[in-house]
């Protein structure tokens, strides 16, 4: 299976990160880009670097206002007065319709929904290239059945406007975004421990692409506010969006009933192509401690998506430091190749 990294995507190094109002290390860290390779590679990938395709395809997503403030804002945060290394926000903004300031402190409240994606010097380029490896995955689907893509830092968080949960460009829907223009009816099959509320926010209102996650229940678990059942999508996009929610510790059994769901749904929308945001932290491993998939579960998810016999793009989104965190990805991707 062709597979795409850039060796720029490590160069994101994320040192703060706040949890129950304690600074602990944060978890999405360049080590996940090792583990996940050799997970990969065990599997039978074969890495290739990205071609850049250029800002238009990311633009397609998000809008010029927030990539000219992912752009920027270190260098004009590093200005002010006192400013920490890394830009994050103290102060957020109620409604995405609320004034936008020129402060880079106050952009960073509108362009940051938490402080899990602190922006450093690299920050930019990491993400730029992650993205990049996304849009190459796209594009190798128009010789290949299946490609692999290492993105880091992830995406499903990234809402157009707005970075969160390790996230700050949607590679995923950046990724389907391209397959669209190619001509492909694209759904997208988000099977992280977390919803992935930015994708959802991008194409709630869109028709066109089919939006599907399986995740933790949010009623106690990030990203709370989103990834309910009753949320179907907006406007013309009602319908085309399908949450399922499940209880914390969930394992492999009830993982693959759900699955079960989103395949049939998927299967209903006619769609040409298909996009995994491939989070592994729904592993039983995993220091989130979500849900309770095992290597076995991860090995028969990857069976069961292959059995839609559609090209298919996995973009690498969670999982986290732990001994079984590139075994997960192995298992997986024999899964899929049978």
């Amino acid at each position: 299976m062709r597979a795409f990294l850039d060796p720029r995507q490590s160069h994101h190094d994320p040192q703060n990160f706040l949890v129950m109002g304690q600074k602990r290390p944060s978890p999405e860290q360049p080590e996940r880009i090792a583990r996940l390779q050799a997970g990969a590679e065990a599997a039978g990938c074969v890495f290739e670097a990205p071609e850049d395709a250029g800002i238009a395809q990311i633009a397609a997503i998000h809008t010029p206002e927030y990539l000219s403030f992912l752009q920027t804002i270190h260098g004009r945060w590093q200005a002010l007065d006192g400013a920490s290394d890394e830009v994050i926000p103290n102060i957020h903004t109620r409604a995405r319709t609320d004034a936008y300031p020129s402060s880079p402190v106050g952009q960073a409240g509108y362009h940051q929904a938490d402080t899990a994606c602190p922006i450093g010097a690299n920050t930019w380029d990491a993400a730029y290239w992650s993205a990049q490896s996304a849009i190459a995955g796209a594009r190798a689907l128009g010789e290949d059945d299946h490609a692999y893509v290492l993105s880091r830092p992830p995406g499903h968080h990234a809402y157009h406007d707005q970075a969160g949960g390790f996230c700050f460009l949607n590679n995923a829907a950046i990724a389907a975004q391209d397959l669209q223009e190619q001509g492909a009816r694209v759904a997208i099959l988000d099977v992280d421990v977390h919803h992935g509320n930015g994708t959802q926010g991008i194409f709630e209102a869109r028709s066109d692409v089919l939006t599907v996650s399986i995740h933790a229940d949010p009623d106690g678990f990030y990203p709370f506010f989103w990834g309910h059942a009753h949320e179907r999508g907006i406007g013309a996009g009602l319908g085309a969006n399908l949450n399922i929610p499940l209880a914390r510790g969930t394992g492999d059994d009830a993982y693959l009933v759900a699955l079960t769901h989103a395949l049939d749904r998927i299967r209903g929308f006619g769609c040409d192509a298909v996009v995994i945001a491939l989070g592994l932290d729904a592993s039983i491993d995993d220091p989130f401690q979500g849900l309770a998939v095992s290597g076995d579960g991860f090995a028969r998810i990857g069976a069961a998506i292959a059995g839609l016999s559609l090209p298919t793009l996995y973009v690498q989104e969670g999982g986290y430091l732990s001994d079984a965190l590139g075994v997960n990805l192995t298992r997986f991707l024999q899964g899929v190749q049978g």
